[in-house]
């Protein structure tokens, strides 16, 4: 059975960080793409951050430079290191995954073929105070 769980949402205030756990079960994760996606009340669902099999990372440009993605793959863990936040980023964080991938994680990132990735998690609730 397939699992993601999120952990490490919580309130900070403006400018502080955050890092977010994804921990997977039940699939191979090295072989898995991987990312992260959020969604704010009345907002649409947006791709964050991405990290392919090989390592490549890919960034929406609302959070570069400030969110970095990261996995440890002994533990099956995903990883979103996230400061400098800002109320904007206050938001439901999930996790993804998906195997059959094909293309620029880039472009996966931007069109948004992450939220349609086949296994997510509940999500964790991150709220940036100003």
């Amino acid at each position: 059975q397939v699992q993601l769980v999120e952990s490490g949402g919580g309130s900070v205030q403006a400018g502080g960080s955050l890092r977010l756990s994804c921990a997977t079960s039940g699939f191979t994760y090295s072989s898995y793409c991987m990312g992260w996606f959020r969604q704010a009340p009345g907002n649409k669902r947006e791709g964050v951050a991405i990290i392919d099999s090989d390592g490549r990372t890919s960034y929406a440009d609302s959070v570069k430079g400030r969110f970095t993605i990261a996995e440890d793959n002994a533990k099956n863990t995903l990883y979103l290191q996230m400061n400098s936040l800002k109320p904007e980023d206050t938001a439901t964080y999930y996790c993804a995954a998906d195997a059959a991938v094909h293309g620029s994680i880039a472009a996966i990132l931007a069109l948004g073929v992450i939220l349609d990735f086949r296994y997510r998690g509940q999500g964790t609730q991150v709220t940036v105070s100003s």
